[in-house]
């Protein structure tokens, strides 16, 4: 049976490292990047993962919707895809003699947008309102999306024809840019055997009540001021770099000082410390950074110049945890 209720340290590590269980009974190889799924699913965030065709992205989306217990829905993004395909439309009903609302398929607890960027961006900013306010507008009426609701995009990196790039306020609403790379030689040895007989299909390790009461267990970890301060000293490093013409945002601020809290819970901590945001900092970061030409032309990359950012702000010292642990 899912878990309905998860109060002790003990039991979210132990829901953690089951998530990751039976999503592994469909993708190997991939943990960190269920953590980030867990994460973006808790505190209410979208997600965005870039790897090279035939890597599992969608494979992982639809194995971790199918472990929380979640309603799922895929949109293939191509250059004909309109918004009302994805939000819905009304239509005249000839039986009622009446107009009737068909909801898109955005209405899902996890949306999967594969291969966002092949969607020109009249179509992306269909997504705009349902990431940022959680509803959906048609034709004038507002209709609210469910609890929880979270958007996975897909980029792929080598494709540079027949591509839109993704606005940067767009780019902006995704808490976290999860980069899947290729899986080592053991790795990929257990894909081949995994994929010689039958599949064993991951079960439902979560509910739905689960999910929305870790979500509220998480607000309530402690962050310290210094922490806060430490967040805050690194956000606007990012924007007195010559090397960068946007830095980062205060809605990336949030973000980051939310996923350094949900990493902290998913560990097991009710407080936050200074290796939480480390550990969350590239991937709340890094896409949100654009490049000076200059920059570019030096060979600098994004990852790079947040590693300078990390290594140039004091990390704050001594008692984190509202009970004096350090």
């Amino acid at each position: 049976m899912p878990e309905s209720r998860i109060r002790s340290p003990g039991e979210i590590e132990s829901v953690v490292r089951t998530v990751k269980a039976e999503v592994g009974k469909s993708v190997i190889g991939y943990d960190t990047h269920v953590e980030d799924f867990l994460i973006c699913l808790l505190t209410q965030g979208h997600l965005l993962i870039e790897g090279v065709p035939g890597i599992a992205k969608t494979t992982l989306a639809k194995a971790f919707s199918s472990v929380c217990g979640l309603s799922y829905r895929r949109i293939q993004f191509t250059q004909d895809l309109l918004p009302a395909d994805i939000t819905g439309h009304y239509f005249f009903n000839q039986r009622s003699a009446e107009f009737e609302v068909r909801k898109g398929p955005i209405f899902a607890d996890m949306v999967l947008t594969d291969e966002i960027n092949r969607a020109p961006p009249k179509t992306q900013s269909a997504l705009l309102e349902a990431m940022q306010e959680r509803q959906v507008t048609i034709e004038g009426n507002s209709f609210d999306l469910p609890n929880p609701f979270m958007v996975i995009a897909t980029l792929n990196p080598i494709e540079t024809e027949g591509v839109y790039p993704l606005p940067e306020a767009q780019i902006d609403r995704f808490m976290i840019k999860s980069i899947m790379d290729y899986l080592n030689e053991k790795e990929e040895l257990d894909i081949l055997k995994l994929k010689t007989g039958p599949e064993e299909q991951p079960r439902m390790v979560l509910s739905r009540d689960a999910i929305v009461s870790m979500g509220s267990e998480l607000n309530q970890v402690y962050t310290h001021q210094s922490v806060l301060e430490y967040v805050e000293a690194l956000s606007r490093a990012t924007r007195t770099l010559e090397e960068l013409d946007l830095g980062l945002s205060p809605r990336g601020a949030i973000h980051l000082h939310h996923t350094s809290r949900a990493h902290a819970y998913l560990s097991g901590r009710g407080y936050v410390i200074p290796d939480d945001v480390k550990a969350m900092a590239h991937k709340v970061i890094d896409h949100r950074l654009i490049l000076s030409p200059e920059a570019e032309l030096g060979g600098l990359t994004r990852g790079s110049l947040t590693d300078s950012i990390l290594s140039s702000v004091p990390v704050p010292k001594g008692e984190f945890g509202d009970r004096g642990e350090t």
